[in-house]
């Protein structure tokens, strides 16, 4: 079985978020499971064809082989390519992104003719890619890519690539699709739209995503497209990186430890991470830490209205991460007003994210909506307790904590609201401070498995039904 990844983005070539991590992993976890992976991308002025070995093989396609069945196809071009960023720059898209991806869709299936490639399917991610679909099925019906069958798995379902109608004709295809039934929404293209209703299989990235974008909260308007498809959508949970995300081997953090030194392990990163950011060294208040994005969907807002009632307790507080100003000023504040109590810095830094979920005690997580989530399962994998908002990938992934039976992994609230919050970070200290049942959350964290292998499982039996079909 072949299968092409077409993607805006993988690790390590190119990343902004989850998308890159799952287009850059999954297809590794597939390989290991004998099944034989091309992925797409295109061409970007940052990636190194140097470092990473990338050779040409004409002036439209570049190549680098990862191993014996995983290659990497990229797509050139002189002008959409030589750009600093993925999307765009300083917080804008760039202007022409209907051109560029639609250019992408396009060569990615040409390229696939081009190297008489047998592909059984064609996964397509997001809307980047979502042209693909109708691309095949009206302009490749008779190429050796007739067979293929189509994926489309939506990451985000906030970010559809809609543009201006009057732009339609650059997208070479017939007026049909310039029809409310595939790519016309609401006087305007979208992408996303179009790949939904035409591709063999949608799939997202968590089982509780794939029912909440059904609802007119989460389906962002497309949720009536997505119950008017025969096959319904499939939710297939994201993995982790165990070699990048393993304190048993994270040569980033001060001390390495395994499931069975757990305590002792934290204890010294905890201390480590207190003094890289200059708080007081005591393993007797419990550490809380928020890393991503400050914007509104991660929950920022919320942190925010109980930051000044939660200072006031006997805590620890650490914030790292780049968002909108106004948030990165507030946070400063309170950082200025009580330094022995918060730290936050608004440059990332990977190196640093590593020591502050190894050192830990609790994650701060209060997404808004959240596909899938890849924090929290970061942060199970370093035995720190995530408390989250009971949405999408993290119903999935984290389980309340029953101190009577010992089980779960985690604290959810289930109102996003300050005073649910609230109560969510009061019940952590509690529990802080009753060292047994502390203890059993911690290592019910670390227990948790979200290996790529289990989700490469899930896709190849996605990939055997519709072959079958």
């Amino acid at each position: 079985m072949h299968i092409t990844f077409c993607a805006a983005e993988a690790v390590p070539f190119a990343q902004t978020g989850g998308l890159g991590d799952v287009c850059g992993s999954l297809p590794l976890a597939l390989t290991k499971r004998d099944v034989s992976v091309t992925i797409l991308l295109p061409r970007y002025k940052f990636i190194d064809a140097k470092k990473f070995g990338i050779t040409p093989v004409d002036k439209n396609l570049s190549r680098v082989v990862i191993s014996s069945n995983l290659d990497v196809y990229f797509i050139e071009h002189d002008y959409y390519g030589k750009r600093s960023g993925i999307y765009g720059d300083n917080g804008d898209d760039y202007p022409d992104n209907l051109e560029r991806f639609q250019y992408f869709c396009a060569q990615s299936l040409k390229a696939l003719e081009q190297l008489k490639r047998k592909t059984d399917v064609i996964h397509c991610h997001d809307w980047h890619t979502a042209l693909i679909p109708i691309y095949l099925k009206e302009q490749h019906k008779h190429s050796s890519l007739a067979k293929a069958k189509t994926i489309l798995t939506i990451h985000n379902m906030a970010h559809q690539g809609m543009f201006p109608r009057e732009h339609y004709p650059k997208l070479g295809l017939p007026a049909t699709y310039n029809s409310p039934h595939y790519l016309e929404y609401f006087g305007q293209i979208n992408f996303l739209k179009g790949g939904i209703v035409v591709s063999d299989k949608v799939t997202t990235v968590s089982k509780q995503y794939a029912r909440e974008i059904l609802t007119k909260e989460f389906g962002c308007g497309l949720e009536g497209v997505l119950k008017s498809r025969r096959e319904p959508v499939t939710g297939i949970i994201n993995g982790i990186n165990h070699e990048v995300w393993n304190p048993e081997t994270d040569t980033t953090i001060a001390q390495t430890y395994t499931k069975g030194e757990v305590t002792i392990g934290k204890t010294a990163n905890k201390a480590k991470l207190q003094e890289l950011v200059k708080l007081p060294l005591r393993d007797d208040v419990p550490l809380f830490a928020f890393v991503s994005r400050l914007v509104h969907q991660k929950g920022v807002d919320l942190i925010l209205e109980v930051l000044e009632q939660f200072l006031a307790m006997d805590v620890q507080v650490v914030m790292l991460g780049t968002g909108d100003r106004q948030y990165e000023k507030q946070v400063k504040a309170y950082a200025d007003k009580y330094p022995k109590k918060i730290w936050a810095n608004f440059q990332f830094d990977d190196d640093m994210a590593h020591q502050v979920y190894a050192g830990a005690d609790f994650f701060l997580m209060p997404s808004r909506f959240e596909p899938c989530g890849l924090s929290q399962m970061i942060s199970m994998a370093y035995g720190t307790v995530p408390i989250t908002f009971k949405t999408g990938g993290l119903v999935d992934t984290v389980k309340p904590f029953d101190a009577a039976r010992r089980e779960g992994n985690g604290l959810l609230f289930k109102n996003f609201t300050k005073k649910d919050f609230f109560q969510a970070l009061r019940q952590a200290m509690e529990l802080y401070q009753d060292k047994e049942k502390f203890h059993a959350l911690r290592e019910n964290a670390l227990a948790a498995d979200f290996s790529w292998e289990h989700a490469a499982e899930e896709y190849i039996k996605v990939y055997q039904c519709l072959l079958s079909a």
